[in-house]
This record gives structure tokens, sequence and C-alpha cells, in this order.
């Protein structure tokens, strides 16, 4: 029996073909499907392939009762309802690799152009005047490099055979990785501190918003050159301003902007300035890529059971999904805690296993871990298939280890990463079918829901803290969920877990780190 494929996007005509030739599919092209239509006709469907346009709802999830592959043609999965599609054993898969090249190859051409004015240049020849302007040789000039996933690492290449030093920073990249590439891995105030060139390529997180601004712009070299082709908000553009108008910075390129268009931007009228429409995505080939590359993974999976770019788990037993189900979104959870609680570059990768879980295959949920542990530096990149591969390639060693030592729970996960010379742990459980709970943090027992806005401090265990620390929060206006404590001893030191409704600002955050029982607070988001 033939299985079934519909495609609810435009695709190019290169995956339509590609999809028509494989052997034993039947392939339905509606690019224009509506909401309505798709509910009753996905029941037939082995596949489903869409773009960006084309919702993949809860009610179109259950009402797909042999779909077994969801495909998106691109990076993002917003319009597609991954969980449920879990709950229900649909493979959802992607294509992060698409549009590598066109990106890296847009940062080389904007570095380029910053190097030997090229824009500018044209500009005077079209005006009618003959006048030659200076540029600066790459070969010799040191370029820093933030974020070495596949685009940052594609660029690094390039760089470096332009005869350039080339720094990289990332903080979940292992420290030996730079023996095995043309790089140096380096801290980010010495990459910000040396280099002549520095090109961004990190997802926009909480980390990641303006993390050059203007202490960095200060510690720059007078006369380096920023490149930003990632996404908008990474360069704090006010002060991105005063550095180029100061002649700090002695030019931008920007294919990016935190509010786009950037119709009442400055920096669009700077002479020294760069600017393209958020085109790094922009080439008939990276077009074609998603589209070929996502019709290959599908045939792949029909055909063979050959999984690429997964963003959730492969299929598995519903009664067996039952048990360990909860175990894998717990443990998603545990790795992004650790990852936004860590200060440093990230080494070995410990998980541990105490329970009835040890009965069953434990790998997908080791793979939540690390998916957790690496998405937040790659969003969009990192996957439930990809991630051990991900975790290999930036030299991080990973263990699992099933333990028969009893536990006070009836499962028990535990994770400890090296951070410089420091572990940093968490351990969780859940509580009946789906309650997940953190009960320890760096040894400190505990009872914490992992939701939301977390506020995670250590403190010395004196009277007054929590009554500071509520007080605070309620002048923000920010509002309280839950609340837990842990501590060593009696008077020793303690850490305190908050769930809040909102996020605190960088300057709430400051006021509580200033308090002298606070030994440190971290906010993160899960």
């Amino acid at each position: 029996m033939a299985k079934r494929v519909l495609v609810a996007d435009a695709l190019s005509e290169e995956g339509i073909a590609l999809l028509d030739k494989a052997t034993g599919l039947t392939v339905d092209v509606r690019p224009q499907i509506t909401p309505k239509q798709l509910r009753s006709v996905i029941s037939r469907y082995d596949a489903l392939i869409v773009r960006s346009r084309t919702k993949v709802t809860k009610d179109v999830i259950a009402a797909a009762k042999r779909l077994k592959l969801i495909g998106r043609a691109g990076v993002g999965v917003d319009n597609i309802n991954v969980e449920e599609a879990t709950k229900h054993g649909i493979l959802v898969m992607n294509t992060p690799e698409g549009n590598t090249l066109s990106t890296a190859e847009l940062t080389m051409a904007m570095i380029l152009s910053l190097s030997r004015h090229i824009p500018q240049a044209a500009q005077l020849v079209k005006s009618g005047k003959w006048k030659k302007i200076k540029g600066v040789e790459l070969s010799g000039k040191t370029i820093g490099v933030i974020g070495l996933g596949r685009i940052g690492n594609t660029v690094a290449k390039r760089c470096s055979a332009f005869g350039m030093r080339v720094l990289g920073y990332d903080p979940f990249v292992a420290e030996d990785r730079s023996r095995r590439a043309e790089l140096n891995i380096v801290p980010l105030a010495r990459l910000i501190r040396e280099s002549d060139f520095i090109t961004t390529h990190t997802p926009i997180t909480e980390k990641t918003f303006h993390m050059i601004g203007r202490r960095q712009f200060k510690a720059m070299k007078k006369g380096v050159r920023i490149i930003n082709c990632a996404r908008g908000g990474i360069v704090d553009e006010k002060a991105l301003l005063d550095a180029l108008q100061s002649g700090k910075v002695a030019g931008a390129a920007l294919d990016v902007f935190e509010h786009e268009p950037p119709a009442e931007s400055p920096l669009v009228g700077l002479s020294n300035v760069i600017t393209t429409p958020h085109i790094g995505a922009s080439t008939a080939e990276a077009q074609t890529n998603v589209s070929t590359q996502i019709a290959e993974q599908i045939i792949e999976a029909l055909q063979t059971d050959s999984v690429r770019n997964a963003i959730n788990i492969p299929p598995v037993d519903p009664e067996v999904y039952a048990i360990i189900g909860p175990y894998i979104a717990l443990a998603e959870k545990l790795g992004r805690l650790l990852a936004q609680l860590a200060a440093g570059r990230m080494g070995k990768i410990g998980i541990s296993y105490h329970g009835e879980m040890n009965e069953y295959n434990i790998t997908p949920i080791t793979n939540a871990v690390l998916k957790g542990i690496l998405d937040p530096a790659q969003r969009g990149s990192v996957n439930y298939i990809s991630a051990p591969a991900i975790a290999r390639d930036r030299g991080l060693t990973v263990t699992q280890l099933k333990s028969d030592t009893p536990s006070d729970f009836t499962n028990l996960i535990t994770v400890e990463i090296r951070v410089g010379k420091k572990v940093l742990s968490v351990s969780g459980s859940c509580f009946g079918k789906n309650d997940p709970r953190i009960v320890s943090i760096n040894g400190y027992r505990m009872n914490a829901v992992p939701a939301g806005h977390m506020l995670i401090v250590t403190n010395k265990d004196e009277p007054g803290v929590i009554s500071h620390l509520s007080t605070t929060i309620a002048s923000h206006k920010v509002n309280i969920a839950n609340m837990t404590v842990g501590r060593d001893k009696p008077l020793g030191k303690a850490v305190i877990i908050i769930n809040l409704d909102n996020p605190l600002d960088q300057k709430s955050l400051a006021k509580i780190a200033k308090s002298p029982p606070v030994i440190e607070v971290r906010q993160v988001e899960l």
C-alpha cells in the first residue's frame, strides 16, 4: 500500500520532483489548503510537509489518525504543536542547515564591503564622482566570531582562508575544540579586546540580548568593524550609534535590526553603515535547499525509518511513552536550567538514573538532557536526534549511568556539568503521573516547579532574606507564584528558588545582588 504525503505549502519544483519520483509514495500538493480542509483530509496521510503558512494545531493532530511525520521546510516550528505531535507519536522534522551557506556568504560579503567600502565607492561612481577611498586588507587582521554553530564555523573557515587570525567565543564549545579547528577559542572579553572585525552568529536569547553593548564597545580597539547577520538585538543599536559617531567603531554592516523594517533607526542614514533587509537566507539555493532537504528526509523516514533533524523524540510505543514521556520533558528542563546557571566553558556532562525508568530505553531521556543544555545557545538547530552529535562535535564528554542505589524517589534523574573547576548539579523527579519537580540543586534539597521565570538565589542562611526578596520583587510589580528553600544547615548557606509571573529587569536583579546575605542571584527561563 502506497504511503501518502500531503504538501500543504509552496515547495520548490525540485522538492516536489523528488517526492514524485520516490517509490511507494503518493503525493498531493495543495499549497492553498485551508485549516478546515486540512482537518477534514489529514486522516488520509502518512506525512505532512509545511512551511510557515500552515498551522498544525492540536485539532489537526487529533484528526491525523495515520500521520507519522510532519516536515517543516525551514528552521522554525512555531506553527507546529510539537508537544501534541509527540504525545501522538508523530515525528516532527525541520531543515536547520538550509540557510547555512547563504548566511555565511552574506557575512563574508559584509566583511569585504566594510573593509573596502564597496557600497560607498559604487555610489560615488553612480553619482558622477571619481574619488578613491582607502580601505584595509583582511590578511593579517583578527576577526572575532561570536557563536560557533554551523554558520559561525563556516564563516571562521572562510576568514581563515583570507589569512585572518580567527578568535572564537561560544560557551557551549569545549576548550580542546580549538585544537581541531583553524581558530582559537577564547573568553568573550579577550575576543572583544583583540579583534579588528567582530561578527555575531548566535540566536537571540535573554543572555545574548545586547551582549555587545556600551561596556563591550569601550573595551574594543579603535577602528573595529561590526557585522551582524544573525538576529536583531544582539548588538545594542544605541550603543553602536554612539560608537560609530565617536569614531571608536569604523563601520558596521547590519542585515538585521531590533525592529524591522528599521525606518526610524538613525543607523540607516550613517555613511559608515551598510544595511540590507534581512536577506541572510534569501538566495534561490537556500530556498531550494530547504525544499529538497525536507523532501529527502520525508522519503528516507517513510522508506527506511532513517531519521534526520527530528525536533521531537522518535515515535515510541504509546504504553512506553506514557511512562517515560514525563521524564523526557523533565530532562530537557533540567539541562536547560544547568545551561543557564553555567558561567563558563562546559566540559564533562554526567547523567544518572535511579528507579523504574531503568527498565526502559533511556536514550530519549539522555537526548532530551543534551537538547536542553545545547538549545539556549543554538535555538532552532538542536533537536532530540542531533543533540548527541552536536555535543560530540563540541568536545563535550557525556556519560550516563543506571544506578540501583536506593533513592527517596520512585524515579530520579541527576545531571552534572563540569564548568571549569566547578561541578554544577540538578536532580529532578515526577510526582504522580506528570508533576515534574526539581528536588535538588548543587546538593541543596528542595521542591521546586521547573517552569516559567525562575529566580535562583544562593545566600547566607540568616533572618530577613526572604522578606528582602519579597519586598524587592513586589516593589517592581512582579508577582511570586511559588517559592522553595533548601539549606545545608541552620545559619549556613541556602538556595531559594522563586517562580515569578514575569521576569525581573536588570535593575531589580542588581538590587537583590547587592544585599549582604546574597552570594549569587541568577534568573532563568524554562
